[in-house]
């Protein structure tokens, strides 16, 4: 490999490892602080870097804060989109809820994170609610409309469904606080076996 090139490549790598630094950072003064009340100078410290050098990654703390809700989305909605309307409803949903659930144990910032966002109005995602999320939880919940209107799940409204799925699983995470306050454990033991009835 060229001298140049090897030196672009690794230069990428470098870039990519900061990134995720700084990202990893955010998430967290983020999670903690809300948008408004995060600073740069909070990101950069927690990144273990200055803050002129954070700043050659993102240009403001916007820019961060929306990569941020963007990958989580992404991460988030790939169990949604991996719901095969051909399975078994039973399977494809426990496998669904449990995976949310092993989500929320494994990252509560992202969840906190993205409810942060939501209780201020999702200034910097409302236009993702309403094209992307909306088109994904109508095909999704067209499948579990079929599955009803087949016999092989007992009729429910299918969004509502889902809405309860989020809302249960991200509760873990978003309210961690009362959770432990109530039970007296963490959310650091792997989810029980969860098993959904068809009917």
């Amino acid at each position: 490999m060229p001298k140049a090139r090897a030196e672009a490549v690794q230069k990428t790598r470098i870039q990519a490892r900061s990134e995720e630094a700084i990202l990893d950072a955010a998430l967290t003064v983020f999670s903690t602080y809300g948008y408004r009340g995060a600073t740069v100078d909070q990101i950069a410290a927690e990144a273990g870097m200055s803050k002129p050098n954070l700043l050659y990654y993102f240009r403001r703390k916007e820019d961060i804060y929306v990569t941020l809700l963007e990958r989580t989305l992404e991460d988030w909605l790939e169990p949604l989109k991996a719901l095969d309307p051909d399975g078994e409803p039973a399977e494809e949903l426990t496998r669904y809820i449990t995976t949310k659930l092993e989500m929320s144990r494994d990252n509560p910032a992202a969840s906190r994170l993205f409810a942060n966002e939501i209780l201020h109005g999702a200034p910097m995602i409302g236009d993702f609610l309403k094209g992307p999320l909306r088109r994904l939880v109508d095909d999704k919940a067209a499948v579990i409309r079929q599955w009803s209107e087949l016999g092989r799940i007992t009729a429910i409204d299918p969004y509502h469904l889902i809405f309860a799925i989020w809302a249960t699983t991200q509760h873990y995470a978003d309210f961690e606080v009362q959770v432990r306050a109530v039970t007296g454990k963490k959310m650091s033991s792997p989810p029980r076996a969860i098993r959904c009835s068809p009917s």
